[in-house]
């Protein structure tokens, strides 16, 4: 049996102090038939030379550099369009995948080919990985389970479907990946994969730790995404998603002006999610 290439995608920044852990976690995989393209986003710190190091030896390695900052998901998609493989799987440089992660995923992936997408979802019962129809997974994820909150590091997608679906939006900065779900469960089933096979690293420099932009980008993805996507939902249903997204988003900004007293990011916060006093009255009075 011919076993498909995998890209693995590692984009960087300043990540001198995880890269090697990174790529040595992807080298010692049991899963051999990957390629591992490493794309640092203007490092300032010796990211580069770190990796560059590893692709002097490995000829599976290729490193790229770009000539000036394209921040998150542009640098996803740059690394994606560099990708040959039938597969993409995103490790982080600062996290590190499981020694069978992809050996694992490949053989579930496999049991489903009709799915361009897979996704990790921990269920306490679950022992077996599941394919599920788009329309009754978006249902699910908006009135059931919010199964769709997953990070790019929680994903396993066909090459040509990333592509397909034009990769990432750079819209809402850190919030684009829940757009993006969203968006390929429209056009894919997806496949739950209920065990791990990565270690996310917590620390202080992840664009988790910015709950700022957060509070209107969550707001705005939502609410694009309940026009521009077709999420087989009927109408009624995308109106009360609406009105709740503006009621969720109307208490957390007075949640953050209560424990931040800060006028000023307060207004640059509404200013920034284009809410409007028509968006507070409808999703208060409707």
């Amino acid at each position: 049996m011919i076993l498909p290439l995998v890209s693995v995608l590692m984009t960087a920044y300043n990540r001198e102090a995880f890269i090697a852990d990174a790529i040595e976690s992807v080298l010692a995989s049991t899963y051999s038939n990957f390629e591992l393209i490493i794309v640092d986003d203007c490092s300032s710190d010796n990211t580069v030379i770190i990796a560059r190091t590893y692709q002097a030896v490995d000829g599976r390695i290729s490193v790229f550099v770009n000539e000036q900052n394209l921040k998150q998901f542009e640098n996803r998609n740059k690394a994606a369009s560099l990708a040959k493989g039938e597969f993409i799987f995103y490790v982080d440089s600062d996290d590190t995948v499981f020694v069978d992660g992809l050996e694992r995923l490949v053989e579930t992936m496999n049991r489903f080919p009709d799915s361009s997408f897979g996704m990790y979802w921990y269920e306490p019962t679950a022992s077996k990985a599941l394919e599920i129809d788009s329309k009754t997974a978006i249902y699910n994820h908006f009135f059931k389970e919010p199964m769709l909150l997953v990070g790019p590091g929680g994903t396993i997608l066909k090459r040509t479907f990333f592509l397909k679906i034009g990769g990432y939006t750079d819209k809402y900065d850190a919030a684009g990946d829940m757009y993006f779900n969203l968006k390929a469960c429209c056009y894919s089933s997806i496949v739950r994969i209920p065990f791990e096979f990565m270690t996310y690293r917590r620390h202080v420099g992840q664009e988790l730790n910015n709950p700022f932009e957060y509070l209107y980008n969550n707001y705005r993805y939502l609410r694009d995404a309940l026009v521009e996507l077709p999420l087989t939902l009927k109408t009624s249903e995308l109106n009360w998603l609406r009105k709740k997204n503006s009621r969720r988003f109307l208490l957390n900004i007075i949640r953050y002006f209560v424990k931040t007293k800060d006028v000023f990011r307060t207004k640059e916060a509404l200013q920034k999610s284009g809410f409007k006093f028509q968006d507070a009255l409808e999703g208060i009075f409707h």
